[in-house]
């Protein structure tokens, strides 16, 4: 048994470092993170001239966002990252900081598995294990540089710290540990977790464990400390005073932007997104059995009460997405482990024990299988990150630099800092030449978009390349090398049904899904299942060029 629990231990660390390398672009909700840490690691932190400086190179002064973000996460994961990065490679970069930030996240999901153990048991962190590893989202999005996701690992500790402990005066510690882990993550990361808090705090006074006095000390010490924190820093690199969750709140919910980006009926969280994120077709009847049954109801309510409270305040803001509510996945898979173990505990005492305990296991294989699939699909729907790799591909014995324009559509689906700087050379600077100082293709890539300037044929003259969704875009005469596909669906063809014939040559992973397709189709008689992939980016070059 000692090497079930060593495979699934590996398994939390294996499968995150896995989904990022099957998936290795990002989208542009991570790209604040992203970019911010590939300009620590570029440019440093100058102490002299500063505003000019942060202005001529940081990317955030060019595209700020709706709302300013913290530089703390990414400061410390380009600290983190920058030995490792100097051991592989810039190339690497954007691969390395995202596995160091997976490796954080992981590393405090094992914390919570290990107080999980010597809180209700083995098996019940067995399951636990089994059923997180086995899910797709929250795997997923582990390495992925949202702030979400630096405040999802404070949360997972906070949660551990949470779990019950041998006497009460150790829980009494870990409970104030807890509550400024959470005002810590609140402060500098996500202002929504400032309702986890109170949902935590309210349980923690109703149930005695904590009092009131001693909640209001450690929130205001803690708020405190965090705010000594992201102050000093995100003025520094915003370059005027500023504690920006503190925006963030009075845009999202003040304001009431956060509608800008779509609304969702009240009950979305527990009939769509938990579900999904739970994935596993037995985790809610495991969360209800938990919540009845007399021999596990009093062990799962300090894990479902904050973490259903919290969801459902959360609930009340029209703006929802799945991610908001990724803290609560660590405590309410644990609560369903508590079913899961009962029930194999009880594997011979009765054939109806037998029965559940192997459609237990079944159910843990099939949500892994749908996982994989998930993690296929999610690969091919990066067009923008596909698009620049075909490019690299295309120009590898170009003349350097080469000029190439970047539409919406390339900026938000995967192209980033990391991938368009490979060498890791500051071409922000200005007096930066583009020297082949490493043998490499130097590449500067122009994001212009809703300008006039996009009329003028002048403008695009400047460029040899284009990554463009609309050909019609391009001013002059320019050549189609090839189209880059994203996913677009799930198709079925059956006999007889034709393909979607592409009118440009596809390229990439666009191509390998077309081939696979018509492989399978020779040996099912013509049928086929799977991804319907559609043209997304056309990789052109100014026709003049064209050799």
């Amino acid at each position: 048994m000692a090497l079930l629990d060593g495979a699934l231990t590996a398994l939390l660390y294996a499968l995150p470092t896995l989904h990022i390398l099957a998936s290795p672009h990002t989208k542009v909700e991570e790209s604040f993170g992203l970019q911010a840490a590939h300009d620590v690691l570029v440019y440093g932190t100058p102490t002299s001239d500063v505003r000019a400086r942060l202005a001529a190179t940081y990317d955030h002064f060019s595209f700020p966002g709706a709302v300013p973000r913290t530089f703390v996460g990414p400061v410390l994961l380009a600290g983190l990252s920058q030995p490792l990065v100097a051991l592989v490679g810039f190339r690497h970069a954007q691969l390395v900081v995202r596995c160091v930030l997976a490796l954080f996240n992981a590393s405090c999901l094992l914390v919570f598995r290990n107080a999980a153990w010597r809180a209700y048991g083995r098996g019940a962190a067995r399951w636990w294990s089994a059923l997180v590893v086995s899910q797709f989202h929250l795997v997923y999005y582990l390495g992925r540089t949202l702030p979400n996701m630096y405040a999802f690992g404070l949360a997972t500790l906070a949660f551990a710290f949470l779990l019950p402990r041998t006497t009460p005066r150790q829980q009494a510690i870990r409970a104030r540990q807890a509550l400024s882990i959470l005002t810590l993550a609140a402060v500098i990361f996500r202002s929504e977790i400032a309702i986890l808090l109170a949902a935590v705090t309210a349980y923690l006074l109703l149930t005695r464990q904590l009092a009131l006095r001693t909640a209001v000390h450690v929130g205001a010490l803690s708020a405190a400390a965090s705010l000594l924190i992201s102050v000093p820093i995100d003025s520094y690199f915003w370059q005027r005073p500023l504690w920006p969750e503190l925006s963030a709140f009075y845009f999202n919910v003040v304001q009431g932007s956060s509608e800008d980006w779509g609304t969702s009926p009240w009950h979305y969280y527990f009939t769509s997104a938990l579900p999904r994120l739970l994935l596993n077709p037995l985790a809610i009847p495991l969360l209800l059995f938990a919540a009845v049954h007399p021999s596990l109801s009093r062990q799962a309510r300090p894990l479902l009460v904050p973490s259903l409270l919290y969801t459902a305040i959360y609930s009340l803001q029209p703006h929802k997405e799945t991610r908001f509510i990724f803290y609560v996945v660590p405590p309410l898979v644990l609560a369903a482990s508590l079913s899961a173990n009962y029930i194999t505990a009880r594997f011979s005492k009765s054939p109806l024990y037998r029965l559940a305990t192997y459609t237990l296991v079944l159910s843990v294989l099939a949500t892994l299988s749908v996982s994989t699939g998930m993690l296929l699909l999610s690969s091919i729907n990066y067009p923008g990150g596909e698009a620049l790799a075909q490019l690299y591909s295309l120009t590898a014995t170009s003349p350097t630099p080469v000029t190439v324009h970047a539409d919406v559509l390339t900026c938000m689906t995967g192209l980033t800092l990391f991938n368009q700087n490979r060498q890791g050379l500051p071409l922000a600077l200005p007096g930066f030449g583009g020297e082949k100082s490493t043998g490499e293709v130097i590449y500067l890539f122009d994001k212009t978009e809703k300008s006039e300037k996009l009329g003028w044929p002048s403008f695009w003259q400047q460029f040899e390349y284009a990554l463009l969704e609309d050909t019609a875009l391009a001013l002059g005469e320019w050549h189609v090398l090839g189209v880059v596909y994203g996913y677009s669906g799930i198709e079925v063809l059956g006999p007889g049904q034709k393909e979607d014939e592409a009118k440009y040559q596809p390229l990439g992973l666009g191509a390998d899904v077309q081939r696979l397709r018509t492989l399978v189709r020779q040996y099912t008689g013509g049928w086929w299942v799977g991804p319907r992939m559609a043209p997304k980016i056309h990789i052109m070059k100014q026709r003049g060029l064209v050799p």
